[in-house]
Order: C-alpha cells, then structure tokens, then sequence
C-alpha cells in the first residue's frame, strides 16, 4: 500500500517498546494489541528500534528481528519507519534488513560516540542511505551542537526527508528551519510536552512514548495543534504530564521503565527494562503512575 510519507512525518511518530518474554528474549508478537491500538487511533507512523524501543539495548540481530515483525504486524496499514545507529558496519548492515522487511524510511540516530566530526555525520549517513538503497531519512538529532551549518550540510543530502528535532532549543530549530530546503519535515522529538513551543517556530508533528498506553490521547493533542488551537493542546497535555514526569526521572532513566510498567498495569506485559534503564519504578513511582492511570480511566 503506498503511503504519503510527508504527511506521516508531520503526524506520529509512535515509538513502539521492545517487549521480551520471561528468559529475556525480544518477544515481538507481545506488540500485536499495541499496534492494533495505535493504528485504530489514528496514530500516523509507527517506529521500531526507537529509543522507548531500547535500540542501544538491543543487538543488531535483534534490531533487525524486530523491524521485519514490526512491519508485518503493522501489515500495510502506515508506513514504518525503523532506527538505525551503532558503527557504520553494523548501522549498514540494520539499514539493509530494514529495507528488505519494508521498512517504508529510516530514522538515524545520531551517533554518541565522543569524537563525532560534523562532517564525520556526513560520510556516516551517506553509507547508511547507500546500503539501504536510498530509503528515505529521518535524521535523529538529540544534540545541536554540530551548528547550524552541520545541520544544513546533512540536510542536503539526498534522501533526507526529515529531522526528529530533540533538544528543548527551539531558537536554534527556528535558524536550522530557515538555513535548511523547504522540503524538510522538522518533527518535535521530545514528545507532546514540548511539541506546542517547537510548533511555534516551524516543527510539526511530533514523537510519542504515550501512544504504547494512551494513543487516543496523543492524536487529541496532534489535531488541536495542527487546528492551531494551542490552549486546547495545552489542556490536553497537561492531562497527561503526569506520565512524562514520571518517564523523566532519574535523568531520563525511568524513560521506557514508565511506559512498559504503564503497560504491565493495562494487562499488556512487554517484560521488563535492560540495563542500564531503571527498573522496576519505585513504590512512589509506581502509585503515582497507577494514579494517573486510574485517574484517566485507563484502568
């Protein structure tokens, strides 16, 4: 089914957990009512080995194990969009099993190691688009530090459709937006919470934990502010800063053990986090998640 991958990039972007079984093991098919959920809501693009997925956790085999039953899950009905990352050898060789599961783009993490030249970024990207056969790019950008003129350089390439923008700097969004082709889709990739300021200055769309829990919740929030209506995005947001609060302790270690303990209270048990993400939450943790859970009939 052919799909406007523009317009998913200025959706969702639901990033899906990696659910594992009782030995530990990646256990795909724990995401089949998950899916369903967040399609029948509306939710515009599923994410596979996303970080709420555990992608660093994750070996490459894995990663690649889960794009292709991610995408035969989803069966068609959105487009996937599959992260890549770790060195070039093995960021290659995820692209290319991503491409042949289906995957309708990438999403590249941007690279952690700690001597990353901007024009470095450059080579790294353009290897992976090559051995995924020129699929469309979503670059991940958690650091923005490269500068305008890095940002501008890997949005030349060929193939980049997007930048998940995920540092809370919206002035220096606004001046990559306007160094950058009109043919970028920027995406807030610091969920709901930051989406309205990053809107304001040019991004759309945005990223999601919530919609593994809540996903009617995110598409509220997404249509209020494609409709402009910020007071009432704000209002719905502010009904669900509870789950991001708790997802933001311990220097964002509780991220993913938010949303997968959120899901083992639904009845939807993805297992449990990898080191070196918390888990379990704590007791004060966990009542206040089973609170705002409760508090919004999702119990």
């Amino acid at each position: 089914m052919a799909h406007d991958l523009d317009a998913a990039l200025a959706g969702i972007s639901g990033i899906l957990v990696t659910p594992y079984d009782a030995a530990g093991d990646i256990a795909p098919e724990r995401l089949s009512p998950i899916v369903d959920r967040a399609v029948a809501a509306g939710v515009h693009m599923p994410v596979v080995n996303g970080n709420t997925g555990e992608f660093y956790a994750l070996t490459t085999d894995e990663a690649s194990t889960m794009v292709r039953e991610v995408v035969g899950l989803v069966d068609g009905r959105r487009p996937v969009l599959a992260g890549i990352g770790r060195g070039v050898r093995d960021a290659c060789r995820l692209a290319r099993a991503s491409a042949d599961a289906g995957a309708a783009a990438l999403m590249i993490h941007q690279p952690p190691d700690p001597f990353v030249a901007p024009r470095g970024i450059v080579d790294y990207v353009k290897a992976v688009s090559d051995a995924a056969g020129g699929l469309p790019i979503m670059l991940y950008l958690r650091n923005d530090a490269i500068g305008t003129r890095g940002i501008a350089a890997l949005c030349a390439l060929p193939g980049v459709k997007g930048v998940k923008w995920a540092t809370p700097n919206p002035m220096n969004l606004a001046r990559a937006i306007e160094a950058c082709g009109h043919d970028i889709t920027w995406v807030c990739g610091l969920a709901e919470v930051w989406a309205p300021p990053l809107y304001a200055v040019g991004a759309r769309g945005f990223t999601s934990g919530l919609i593994n829990v809540w996903p009617e919740r995110s598409v509220a929030i997404h249509a209020a502010l494609d409709a402009g209506n910020y007071g009432k995005a704000g209002a719905l947001i502010a009904g669900m800063r509870a789950f991001e609060d708790i997802r933001a302790e311990e220097l964002n270690g509780t991220n993913v053990t938010g949303v997968k303990a959120a899901l083992q209270a639904l009845g939807l048990d993805c297992g449990p986090t990898r080191p070196p993400s918390a888990w379990p939450l704590t007791e004060t943790q966990q009542a206040a998640m089973r609170q705002f859970l409760a508090g919004n009939g999702l119990l």
